[in-house]
């Protein structure tokens, strides 16, 4: 079910998942207007990042880029599509992706805006290395992630999604951005450890329970 659309809503209680499935609480949150901090023009402390824009991405350095900020976080769902599908939205001229990079011109993190939805932005896909957070680079890359989806003409709404998959901080992060939560889901799908997407020591935390399964 794509984000934001009505469906049955599951009963109270416990509900068994499969053994190579792995479940997600989603949270899906909203901006209707661009924040004050947005429109004021205000010194920012110096960043050592620039965002690079990637026009037409090639699938494999799409796919490598991805892996690298999402695979700690069990990001699958491009990884499970092949060139011809990944190429058909990446490459979609209402679709832009960035790549974050360092001085060095290392990249560190990307974002993704999908505005194929007329009066809409989706923040599709935001997010740094581990070793990139915790250092304030993610309000910077927010808020050009912002300046980016308010300057579409037409847009009147910016949405982003979360999951409890995500870093710890994440949710706290966007409503602090000023994002409002407006809808929860419950998300299952088939372990991307499993389907051979991810390697399978990644998020050790969250053991696998499939016949793949370490040990």
């Amino acid at each position: 079910m794509a984000i934001g659309q009505s469906g049955a809503t599951l009963a109270h209680g416990f509900h068994p998942v499969a053994p190579g499935d792995l479940t997600a609480v989603v949270t899906a949150l909203e901006m209707r207007a661009p924040p004050a901090s947005l429109r004021r023009l205000t010194p920012e402390a110096d960043v050592p990042l620039q965002l690079v824009r990637w026009k037409a991405p090639e699938p494999g350095k799409y796919r490598m880029l991805f892996r690298r900020v999402g695979a700690p976080w069990l990001w699958w769902s491009r990884l499970a599509l092949d060139d011809a599908a990944l190429a058909a939205i990446v490459h979609d001229a209402d679709v832009e992706v960035y790549a974050v990079a360092d001085r060095a011109g290392v990249e560190i993190g990307m974002l993704e805006l999908d505005f194929r939805k007329s009066g809409e932005a989706e923040i599709a896909f935001f997010g740094l290395i581990p070793g990139a957070t915790g250092k304030g680079f993610g309000k910077w890359l927010m808020r050009r992630a912002l300046q980016r989806a308010w300057g579409r003409a037409g847009v009147e709404r910016v949405w982003v999604h979360t999951c409890t998959l995500d870093g710890p901080h994440a949710l706290a992060f966007y409503m602090g951005q000023g994002f409002t939560p407006y809808a929860r889901f419950v998300e299952v799908f088939a372990d991307p450890r499993e389907q051979g997407w991810l390697p399978l020591e990644i998020a050790g935390a969250l053991p696998m329970l499939g016949h793949n399964a370490p040990g």
